[in-house]
């Protein structure tokens, strides 16, 4: 009768021919994806690990894109990627195609906000479906609205809930609602707060109100692209010019259409914020149209237009923000 000593080698043996068989097979399916014709002979151990390493590891983001489920796909708000000229370490594969990127220097592009990554001619083919990742997120000021409300997973920037939320929780009667200014460097203390810590930034420590309102006016100028974005800018721009008021607001519900939908969201919610602030008029002494003074350069800007068009504009940037406040609970 064998030992138990005899036993546990014969085991460790059995072990160790199946974790070999194991790695052959890897290694045969690793020398396929690459085109590679083995011979008799094959390489020494030394020459598979790096390839290993490198080849794993861009093989799990095909798998990580092949496996998500379908709800996954669908973002929350279509968002197209921002693809950058990149210069990858290593062998990496086009996670569209798959097939191997070559080169030494910018064999590709990687997207800085999801960090796919694809052949140049690839990214025109690649669908709208950019979900950004945290790690990829900087910061919360100046981020695409889009980016940040997909990275976070929320209907609207964090910014503007949470500014809204302590505004109205303790502000919306103080005297000059949004036209007084905070001290500008305590805006600054806020934004860098929210640059760092996110949705977990304490904006309560902050008694004056005005610093709030000044920090929630800070984020919505510094977007890239304006809650009312460029495309659908010159169809508000039309309908404030007609006069009839329901053609007038069936203008303004075809250009709230062309809004991407967390633009349109964060509309929504800011509309009716300031909607609310108008019913305590006689504490704030701000009614509609003075919001609309503050908020119509904040919420929109004219897409490449010449100095005096948009000089021109601004009268009518007033006219699209005051006909939103007034008519919030029609419109949206």
């Amino acid at each position: 009768m064998p030992s138990r000593e005899s036993y546990e080698v014969h085991k460790e043996e059995k072990s160790l021919v199946q974790k070999a068989k194991r790695e052959a097979n890897q290694e045969d399916i690793l020398a396929a994806a690459l085109g590679m014709r083995m011979g008799p002979q094959k390489p020494p151990a030394t020459f598979w690990q790096p390839l290993k390493l490198f080849a794993y590891s861009q093989l799990t983001s095909l798998v990580r894109r092949a496996t998500l489920k379908e709800s996954d796909r669908t973002a929350r708000s279509e968002k197209v990627h921002n693809f950058k000229v990149h210069t990858f370490r290593g062998p990496h594969w086009c996670e569209h195609c798959a097939s191997f990127m070559w080169g030494l220097m910018a064999q590709g592009v990687k997207c800085a906000d999801c960090g796919l990554n694809v052949h140049k001619q690839c990214s025109s083919l690649v669908p709208n479906d950019c979900k950004p990742d945290l790690r990829h997120i900087r910061k919360i000021y100046s981020c695409d609205l889009t980016t940040l409300v997909n990275a976070y997973n929320t209907a609207r920037p964090m910014v503007v809930d949470m500014c809204i939320r302590e505004i109205e929780s303790r502000g919306l009667k103080s005297e000059g609602l949004y036209r007084i200014s905070g001290f500008s460097d305590s805006v600054e203390e806020v934004k860098m707060a929210f640059d760092k810590d996110g949705e977990k930034t304490d904006i309560s420590a902050y008694e004056d109100i005005n610093i709030i309102t000044g920090a929630l006016k800070l984020y919505l100028r510094d977007l890239p692209v304006p809650v009312i974005s460029y495309d659908a800018y010159p169809r508000f721009i039309e309908a404030a010019k007609l006069e009839d008021p329901e053609k007038k607001l069936e203008a303004f519900r075809e250009a709230l259409s062309l809004l991407p939908p967390s633009h349109s969201e964060t509309l929504k919610y800011l509309m009716a914020h300031l909607k609310r602030v108008t019913q305590n008029e006689k504490f704030n002494l701000m009614n509609a149209e003075n919001l609309a003074i503050v908020f119509g350069p904040t919420l929109m800007r004219a897409p490449n237009l010449d100095a005096i068009t948009a000089l021109n504009d601004i009268r009518y940037q007033r006219q699209v923000v005051e006909v939103l406040i007034k008519n919030e609970d029609v419109l949206f």
